[in-house]
């Protein structure tokens, strides 16, 4: 079996290579970085090193690597002829992707191939198949939008697995957690009789999205804020902190309450789910800078991203969310001067904070504007 993934970097390696690897198939990762793609093609192999107690070894083999700058041409041959095409580059990452897989659906329909193929996006982001598929459709003539509607799924997927910041002598040696989960939505797949060991298959994904996204992406970013209006640089150090610690499990309780009432997770269980995050938290060997976890603030104040959207739904059920809004106060004072969005957050404050928060948001809701807004002339004045 052959497999087309787009994404070289750590996650794409140490995350889903591995899990391709592991099902026997052989992988043509896709990447603008020369050194790695130059290294997959000198070697067709590497290492993945698991962050733990003992930091077991995993081979990877029957990997090669296409520069998709320099041989865009070679990406499309490879689409044409693959068997599953996978993604791990970031959300904002995907539009630029799409011309490329939907030539290379052209070519399938060209070359009258018509095994069923899935395009999966293994990203933190909701819906990002489908997102990734609007992208593709764009670049898509009429006649081949109806083939690819035959042949070609783009099923959602969950991801889950933290892969610290890191510096290898070996630019192919990535180091990962032992943790990982991956599931996918077995409703939109085309061919769902190809299923992977080490994958979960389910028929609504949503909620499986949610939960991690609202816990662990949460949850992390929650460290990372409060840890860094306290000083910290690192996780690690951070989480030690009760008062870091006691805002984490604070907001799981205010999202795992509302991921209970929405989806109606059986409550031990979650609280179980919750437990196992903070211990991967706590892990010293996947220890990440606040800096790195901490990027991006603006896009983690979205509408719809790990804070916004928590605190909407439950404000929606009459839950709490006093944590949540603590957290995205803390948000707003993130400054790191190598992130240009923190740097443009920082230039927004200027104005008043209601604007900033409405700029940020989207929020229309102007009493939830207001208590932001509060939330964070409190925390600026700490």
């Amino acid at each position: 079996m052959k497999a087309v993934h787009f994404g070289a970097g750590n996650i794409g390696r140490g995350f889903i290579g591995e899990t391709l690897a592991a099902n026997d198939f052989s992988i043509q990762f896709v990447d603008l970085n020369e050194t790695i793609i130059n290294e997959l093609n000198k070697r067709h192999e590497y290492d993945i090193e698991l962050a733990a107690e003992g930091q077991q070894k995993l081979h990877v083999a029957n990997v090669s690597g296409i520069n998709n700058g320099k041989n865009p041409e070679q990406v499309v041959d490879a689409i044409a002829t693959t068997d599953l095409v996978t993604t791990a580059i970031g959300p904002k990452i995907l539009k630029f992707i799409a011309p490329l897989i939907a030539q290379g659906i052209t070519a399938r329909k060209q070359n009258q191939n018509l095994q069923k193929i899935d395009v999966i996006a293994c990203e933190n982001m909701i819906g990002g198949s489908q997102v990734l598929k609007e992208e593709v459709y764009q670049h898509l003539e009429q006649a081949d939008q109806e083939f690819a509607d035959q042949y070609i799924g783009f099923p959602n997927a969950a991801v889950d697995r933290i892969v610290p910041i890191q510096k290898h002598d070996d630019p192919l040696m990535v180091s990962v957690e032992p943790f990982k989960e991956w599931v996918v939505d077995e409703s939109q797949m085309a061919n769902p009789d190809l299923k992977l060991k080490g994958v979960d298959y389910a028929p609504d994904l949503e909620p499986y999205i949610e939960r991690k996204l609202f816990s662990v992406n949460t949850g992390h970013a929650t460290v990372a804020y409060t840890g860094k209006t306290l000083g910290y640089d690192n996780i690690g150090d951070a989480i030690k902190d009760p008062k870091v610690l006691t805002q984490l499990k604070g907001v799981l309780k205010e999202t795992g309450d509302l991921l209970i009432a929405k989806w109606r997770f059986n409550r031990s269980d979650h609280e179980a789910y919750q437990a196992k995050i903070i211990s991967r938290f706590e892990n010293p060997y996947i220890s990440d800078s606040i800096a790195r976890v901490g990027r991006t603030p603006i896009r983690k104040l979205g509408f719809d991203e790990r804070f916004i959207r928590p605190i909407r739904e439950a404000k929606e059920r009459g839950l709490s969310y006093e944590k949540l809004l603590e957290t995205v106060g803390k948000i707003y004072q993130f400054d790191e001067p190598a992130d240009d969005e923190s740097v443009q957050l920082h230039q927004m404050l200027q104005a008043k904070f209601g604007e900033v928060v409405k700029k940020t948001t989207y929020l229309t809701d102007e009493d939830l504007i207001q208590e932001i807004a509060k939330q964070m002339d409190s925390e600026f004045k700490k």
